[in-house]
């Protein structure tokens, strides 16, 4: 949540920070604003509401023109989202200006100290006490980098702050604790923001900042040390995507052209884990075969969408590990005194990698002793960092707030892991395992196929965007994809959406069915786990009866459901473990045109951040 920008170089600072928070814009937001450094003095302007309030008022009053400057997306956390409470914030003099991103946790007792030193506090926010104090601190030695460090050294919390002082006009300083910055190395100018998206258009050279670090942006370079001042390491990387990416390409929306990117994403996610001989080799988990011979317990620790990839995953290490597997919602775990021991291995799930309810789930794991291993989709974010083993998944950028193809990356990435472990243990022949690659190859294709057959879920969608409610039910994998069909739904069309277990309508949800009320059910498939299915078809037999109106999600060529089903949706024909992949897509497709009749915004829902950096 929140975006951070800074630059240092010779364009119009306003110019690169507002174009870069535009390309932030996804994370969610509520106030925005810029602060340039020029002709000797600081100025800044902020506004409540969307960018497009800030540009009006930089167009109605445009500030001085600068090269260095640092701009803020809010979503408000300390204080109502409010012109006073936007970021950046000044001291009293007007010459630092800071924007942050997470939480102090010791701001009310900093608060009170500044005060009783007579700084005067114009906002609710947690964040006015850092410019108050870096310019204490600026003011007794005259570098705002070693300023930063003192400031940062007495602060508690998840933080990520980024500072300019009007005394040094080409420096930009930004600190980092649990919360994401990264640093952009271009020719003769540089940048600072919490994702590489806010400076793709100008590099693809980024350096990656570790825990507690301050760096200093400068005409000189850059340097990065500790929180104690000692010089650091710093490992670079090139970002392999390009600007284009975080563009629409043409569609309605990012979530509409997310929902297309997904069997390149899923075929993606697969190259280069298997070898000519169909071994699996995931170079990135680095726990070595022996240790996870000797696990005796997998834990899934995630959150929202991840976590539905978690309830599925727990299917597949069960049945191809012998394994005992948990799904836990990363946060409620903590907190619930987990059992865990050197045996214990903990997969963390997280798009952004920077989730913080799972990053501190990660962090009491691997204080129990318990080995991690992390399910990311951002390159150097600090879950990764932090696990013992990390397998990337290879979505690409994902705009939308609500995520699709993150979640079938994810669901491919936990199959592997699966297969690997079912591998390294041995409780998987070779064959087996080549079986499962080779239908998981195939799933690209196959999620590109339902994707052609989508304009019936599109009229079905607006026909019922005068719905007040809409259920969902599955079984076995069918019940986290119900979950995850119901979540898409609330989040993209604010309307009330519940998924369950089919089995458990009659012990109390079967009270909810009435008259004309949508049913969406989930239908596994009759090959293989023909109870299930005979079950299901029960549920739909019991939920039609109360005159609900049924939406069937089955198979190809599965006759048995279409006397019941008032709108059939038909996915191609997979193994039970991986429908999830296809029967999750026609509900993302469903929940975006429906609430796209209703008038919403889908890619920037209400309330709602794409990362989530605070618990």
């Amino acid at each position: 949540m929140c975006g951070i920008v800074g630059y240092v170089g010779m364009q119009s600072a306003q110019d690169v920070v507002v174009a870069g928070l535009k390309r932030l814009e996804y994370r969610g937001y509520d106030s925005a604003g810029v602060a340039v450094l020029a002709d000797g003095g600081l100025a800044a302007a902020k506004k409540a509401g969307k960018l497009v309030n800030l540009e009006k008022e930089l167009g109605d009053r445009p500030l001085p023109a600068g090269r260095t400057g640092i701009g803020h997306t809010r979503w408000a956390t300390h204080g109502a989202p409010t012109d006073a409470n936007a970021h950046p914030h000044l001291d009293n003099a007007g010459r630092v200006a800071v924007v942050h991103n997470g939480i102090i946790e010791n701001f009310a007792a900093l608060r009170r100290e500044l005060t009783g030193r007579g700084h005067a506090l114009e906002s609710e926010t947690d964040t006015e006490v850092v410019a108050h104090l870096l310019a204490e601190a600026f003011s007794a030695g005259g570098d705002l980098a070693e300023a930063m460090r003192q400031v940062c050294r007495r602060l508690e919390g998840a933080f990520t702050l980024v500072a300019v002082h009007a005394d040094q006009p080409d420096v930009v300083v930004g600190a980092r604790r649990n919360s994401p910055l990264v640093v952009g190395v271009g020719q003769d100018e540089w940048f600072l923001a919490s994702d590489v998206a806010a400076f793709i258009a100008h590099t693809r050279s980024a350096v990656e900042l570790g825990q507690d670090q301050v760096v200093e942006l400068s005409r000189e370079g850059v340097v990065v040390t500790g929180f104690d001042g000692e010089l650091a390491e710093v490992r670079a990387y090139h970002v392999d995507w390009d600007a284009s990416a975080a563009e629409k390409g043409g569609y309605a929306s990012f979530m509409l052209k997310e929902i297309a990117d997904q069997p390149r994403a899923v075929a993606d996610t697969l190259l280069g884990r298997v070898d000519g001989e169909g071994a699996l080799h995931l170079d990135e988990v680095r726990i070595p075969a022996a240790e996870l011979r000797e696990v005796d317990k997998v834990v899934i620790v995630a959150c929202g969408t991840a976590f539905h990839a978690g309830m599925i995953a727990k299917y597949a290490i069960e049945h191809w590990t012998r394994l005992p597997c948990e799904t836990e919602l990363a946060s409620e775990f903590r907190y619930r005194d987990p059992i865990l021991d050197q045996r214990t291995l903990v997969v963390a799930i997280s798009q952004s990698g920077e989730t913080m309810d799972t990053l501190m789930a990660l962090r009491h794991a691997r204080e129990q002793g318990a080995k991690v291993l992390a399910i990311c989709n951002t390159n150097g974010s600090t879950i990764p960092r932090e696990s013992d083993a990390v397998l990337y998944t290879h979505a690409g950028p994902e705009v939308a707030v609500a995520s699709t193809k993150a979640f079938l990356t994810q669901l491919v990435a936990c199959y592997l892991v699966a297969l690997y472990l079912g591998q390294v243990r041995g409780t998987k022949w070779g064959d087996e395992i080549r079986t499962v690659v080779r239908q998981l190859s195939a799933i690209s294709d196959e999620v590109d196929r339902v994707l052609t057959t989508m304009e019936p879920v599109r009229e079905l969608a607006r026909s019922l965007a005068h719905h007040d409610t809409v259920l969902f039910v599955g079984r076995h994998v069918g019940y986290p994809v119900a979950l995850e069909g119901a979540l898409k739904l609330k989040e993209l069309a604010y309307m009330h959406a519940e998924g369950f277990a089919a089995g458990e309508l009659k012990h109390g949800p079967i009270a909810l069915i009435e008259e004309g009320l949508p049913v969406v059910v989930i239908v596994p498939s009759p090959r293989g786990r023909s109870v299930l299915h005979d079950k299901i078809v029960s549920n739909i037999q019991e939920i039609r009866a109360r005159g609900a109106r049924t939406v069937v999600v089955a198979e190809e060529g599965d006759e048995a459901v279409v006397p019941y089903a008032d709108h059939l949706i038909t996915v191609p024909a997979t193994p039970t473990l991986l429908q999830p992949l296809v029967a999750t897509v026609p509900l993302q497709v469903f929940a975006c045109e429906l609430a796209t009749a209703r008038g919403n915004e889908v890619d920037q829902p209400r309330n709602l951040a794409k990362s989530v950096t605070v618990e």
